[in-house]
């Protein structure tokens, strides 16, 4: 049998788009014939995942667990291609081992996960373990982003119907008690919804980027401009609505969904006092599914 090396495995995968210890399978299987291992890994459809790979998905599942034993949130995004995958009990549960394997190894980047090893089948690392599963099914599958937050203060959350929108957010407060207080959680649910329908950029006008402001201040002159008003007051009218733009980018800036005269910032404050207590958003997560995918599908061959 050939001697079957690193590069001869590498030289597969990269000719084939199959994981690592398949192709190093194939090459064993095939004792060492190259082409003779192209031909196993496509009779398994492995070789086929490469081509899958490069369309887009923009369809799947937002992952989402809270520990609260160790106050650690966790959203995680798996893309596929139809609703039609995305509700199969077979991605659900691909969902679920992602999730897993992100809280037992806590990879810093959606890169670093790929390398790790998959919880169902130890042998194959998770880009292998995608690719089987984009081999089986069809369709191109990935794991774009994830966010794991350890909590400032008391973690709740969202979560649309068919988890294709999902919010966690962290409140606190100065009083360990109030965490626990009733109408303290019914606070963070409505801050959870707040952020889901309203769909806040920052949190407080101090963190809008000054690119940020720039580009709205761009538009609203063009705006100004384009209805008419008189060159010299043009900037005045952009700063008057920037006030609204703010509004809508800054959650504690928004209208309350729940009573739009009053602002988020408002009500943190009305509870505060009627909890006795100071009250905060800390920090929140909004993943919505497809937001990542940017890429269009190449026509079919």
């Amino acid at each position: 049998m050939a001697e079957i090396t690193a590069q001869l495995v590498k030289q597969l995968r990269e000719m084939t788009g199959a994981g690592m210890m398949e192709c190093k399978k194939a090459l064993v299987e095939a004792n060492g014939d190259f082409n003779e291992a192209q031909v196993i890994l496509r009779k398994r459809g492995l070789a086929t995942a490469a081509k899958k790979a490069s369309r887009t998905a923009k369809e799947g599942l937002i992952g989402l667990h809270i520990s609260p034993e160790v106050n650690l949130g966790l959203l995680v995004e798996v893309n596929c291609e139809t609703d039609f995958v995305a509700k199969t009990d077979d991605f659900k549960s691909l969902v679920e081992e992602v999730k897993q394997i992100i809280l037992t190894h806590k990879p810093v980047d959606a890169e670093a996960l790929k390398a790790l090893p998959s919880a169902s089948s130890p042998a194959l690392t998770v880009e292998s373990l995608l690719k089987e599963k984009i081999a089986k099914v069809g369709e191109n599958m990935n794991v774009p982003r994830f966010v794991l937050h350890p909590a400032a203060g008391a973690l709740g959350s969202y979560t649309h119907p068919g988890s294709k929108l999902v919010v966690l957010v962290d409140v606190t407060a100065k009083n360990p008690a109030t965490l626990e207080r009733p109408e303290f959680k019914e606070l963070i649910q409505d801050i959870a919804m707040q952020v889901a329908a309203a769909d806040p950029k920052f949190l407080t006008r101090e963190e809008v980027t000054a690119e940020y402001i720039a580009k709205e201040k761009e538009i609203q002159r063009a705006r100004a401009l384009a209805e008419g008003k008189p060159e010299k007051i043009v900037d005045k009218v952009v700063e008057g609505r920037m006030s609204k733009f703010y509004e809508e980018v800054c959650l504690l800036d928004q209208p309350f969904i729940k009573e739009n005269s009053v602002t988020i910032s408002q009500l943190l404050a009305d509870k505060g006092k009627q909890l006795g207590d100071e009250i905060a958003v800390a920090a929140y997560v909004r993943f919505k599914v497809g937001e990542t995918a940017v890429a269009e599908e190449p026509a079919a061959e």
